[in-house]
């Protein structure tokens, strides 16, 4: 009898069968209450900062040139040259002080030379007149700022009228003296609507107890058109838009495993916005932890991981 010669590749492969057909069955044969793959949970890194209890202020941002709140120009009551001048630009004059003298005197005939007076106290701030020039009577001598009250004169876009009543606080700076702040009100507001540039002409009163602040001055303005004390703010970057409504996100820890913390949506009602904070009129409270970065993938118990928390926001928003 001849003998039967067996392939070893052959063995190879029949044996590789059987295995993975025993591995199969085995598999199938498992119990199914048995170990399972352990399924990983995805973790966000997010920054938080404390939603606060304090004050917010809208206001509308103007600029405009400072100008005295008095100003008249004195005239001499006669034609002719003048030949003395009393004052000089910048020089304080009291009521009834000379100004100038003019000689009325013509060829021929020869008057006393005429004193021109200060009809209000003040600072002289324009002075055309020069001594020699011939002038009439309805030419300025010199104008007069009247006391240290000055004003600040801005022009409030059309759209922004309803904003703006009498006695409203403004803030004003100017680039004169950095980081100073200067506080004034609204004293006048014109009753009528520039057609052409669609502005409206709003008169505001500066304090200048020292002196520091001259005519001519260019200043910044706010005028603070809305205030509201004891409300929640946070900054307007927590918010986030979906579905149209409003959320943010809150880190609390997670209930089921007080080890970790856990992402909670909540539906607020967000108030005016200035300056990136905005006030919460409902949905959340002061000294509630909310998530202000990394929060747009959130859901509602996302699991968080806080790397950052950032000092909450003071309880005004003044300079």
């Amino acid at each position: 009898m001849k003998p039967i010669i067996i392939n070893p590749f052959f063995l190879l492969v029949l044996s590789t069968i059987l295995m993975l057909t025993a591995c199969n069955q085995a598999q199938k044969a498992a119990p199914t209450g048995g170990p399972q793959a352990v399924q990983e949970i995805p973790v966000f890194a997010v920054n938080t900062t404390m939603a606060v209890n304090g004050q917010i202020r809208d206001y509308l941002a103007l600029s405009g040139d400072i100008v005295s709140g008095t100003t008249v120009d004195t005239f001499s009551d006669v034609a002719g040259k003048i030949t003395r001048l009393y004052v000089s630009i910048g020089q304080r004059v009291s009521r009834n002080q000379a100004i100038a003298e003019v000689d009325p005197s013509r060829p021929g005939m020869n008057y006393l030379p005429g004193v021109t007076r200060a009809p209000i106290a003040g600072t002289i701030v324009a002075l055309p007149a020069q001594v020699g020039m011939t002038i009439s009577q309805s030419m300025p001598l010199a104008r007069i700022a009247g006391g240290n009250a000055l004003e600040l004169r801005v022009y409030v876009a059309e759209r922004f009228i309803s904003k703006i009543a009498l006695r409203q606080p403004c803030e004003i700076t100017l680039d004169a003296y950095p980081g100073e702040l200067f506080r004034g009100s609204v004293t006048e507001i014109s009753p009528v609507v520039d057609p052409a540039s669609r502005t409206m002409e709003v008169k505001i009163n500066v304090e200048n107890r020292r002196a520091q602040l001259k005519p001519g001055m260019f200043a910044k303005v706010k005028i603070i058109t809305e205030r509201k004390d004891r409300i929640v703010k946070l900054p307007a970057g927590a918010l986030v838009q979906r579905f149209g409504k409003t959320y943010v996100f809150t880190a609390e820890t997670d209930p089921t495993d007080p080890a970790f913390r856990v992402a909670r949506q909540k539906v607020v009602v967000p108030g005016i916005l200035v300056d990136g904070v905005v006030e919460i009129q409902e949905g959340l409270a002061a000294d509630e932890e909310v998530i202000i970065r990394g929060q747009t993938l959130l859901e509602d118990g996302s699991r968080i991981n806080v790397i950052d928390r950032v000092a909450p926001l003071s309880d005004t928003n003044e300079e």
